[in-house]
């Protein structure tokens, strides 16, 4: 469990079409855990929250929604 983990899995999802599809269907920080882990990572939501904190609105939609305006935004519980 850790950062790395969670800075790993983000950069899957910009590239990984089944997983973004995951996201915007879970649309909150413990399902997209949930989603993480089914697809093999390891971290906590209070760590996916504290990397979400560090970026912006614009790079935690680009994550879900790359290109699509408007943008959706994964809310925290």
């Amino acid at each position: 469990m850790s950062q790395a983990s969670v800075k790993e899995f983000l950069a899957t999802a910009k590239q990984d079409e089944a997983i973004r599809q995951q996201l915007q269907s879970a649309m909150t920080v413990h399902g997209c855990v949930k989603v993480a882990q089914e697809s093999g990572y390891d971290f906590t939501a209070e760590e996916l929250q504290s990397q979400l904190n560090e970026m912006s609105e614009e790079e935690v939609a680009e994550i879900v929604n790359p290109g699509v305006a408007p943008r959706r935004h994964i809310q925290p519980q």
